[in-house]
């Protein structure tokens, strides 16, 4: 065997390694943070006391299970070959979180109805890909949909159109 192949411990220290995957590893990682940030959250709720659940419980056997999730997804960054890691575009976030902010600052003064399709259609902007015509069809139909299912079929008393015409 050649002693420049690599093979083997290297002399003088532990060999780490080597990451195959690194967009699994990065995304395990990510999901490991997460599940460590929903311990932290929860650590001021009460758990499980006999067979009664706590309202600490769920949150914490999620965030279990998101970790041993994101320690499956990382070893396997380690052990397979997989894509390198990407760019990471923000127009998509920027957008659905520009929706979700105007959502809660319309919904009173524009009702569900003109919200609904208008942040619909602000969140489709996060993608370069959008087809306006199928974004206004779906925008419409999932806000009758929302205008069915929150006062009819829930009981919700949700104000459907902007309050100058009410």
């Amino acid at each position: 065997m050649n002693e420049d192949s690599g093979a083997g411990p290297q002399p003088g220290g532990w060999r780490l390694l080597p990451v195959r995957g690194p967009q699994d590893v990065v995304g395990g990682l990510v999901l490991m943070a997460v599940a460590a940030f929903a311990f932290w959250a929860s650590r001021d709720l009460a758990g499980m006391r006999g067979f009664s659940f706590g309202p600490g419980t769920a949150p914490r056997l999620f965030a279990g299970l998101l970790l041993l999730l994101g320690a499956a997804i990382m070893v396997g960054g380690f052990l397979r070959h997989g894509d390198p890691l990407q760019r990471y575009g923000m127009r998509g976030p920027f957008f659905v979180t520009v929706a979700l902010v105007l959502f809660a600052v319309a919904i009173r003064p524009l009702g569900l109805v003109l919200t609904g399709i208008l942040t619909f259609l602000v969140a489709a902007m996060g993608s370069p890909e959008t087809r306006w015509g199928e974004a206004i069809v779906v925008g419409v139909l999932l806000t009758l949909g929302c205008a069915l299912l929150f006062p009819y079929v829930l009981g919700l008393p949700f104000q459907m159109l902007p309050q100058v015409l009410q």
